[in-house]
């Protein structure tokens, strides 16, 4: 597979808390989602850009405890988009699955500052 994110593979990517790594990665779904309809290259790069981000999420050590949610979320979204749906998945339920985190992002970033 092709690296999207070269900067962020070098390590850029850790230094994110996880609500932002998480939130960046529902950037990427909800661009698969918006161009599915309209034009399939710009939605798969999107979704290949998702997947990359999440494969940097569960390499990075301070997400070991979330492991298997985050292996499970990259297993229903590969079901979703590029397979045959069996666990039922829906644009909403991404959107709104995503949404929680880039609220956290946003709140913890605030709080921080």
């Amino acid at each position: 597979m092709k690296i999207y994110h070269k900067e962020l593979a070098n390590g850029r990517w850790n230094e994110l808390t996880f609500f932002e790594q998480m939130a960046n990665i529902g950037s990427e779904v909800e661009r698969t989602i918006n161009w599915r309809n309209k034009n399939i290259k710009y939605s798969q790069q999107a979704f290949e850009r998702a997947l990359e981000l999440l494969s940097f999420t569960i390499d990075d050590s301070k997400n070991k405890k979330r492991l298997k949610e985050l292996t499970r979320v990259y297993e229903v979204l590969v079901d979703y988009f590029a397979f045959e749906n069996q666990y039922g998945s829906s644009d909403k339920l991404w959107q709104n699955y995503f949404f929680a985190f880039n609220w956290a992002a946003r709140v913890t970033n605030k709080v921080g500052n």
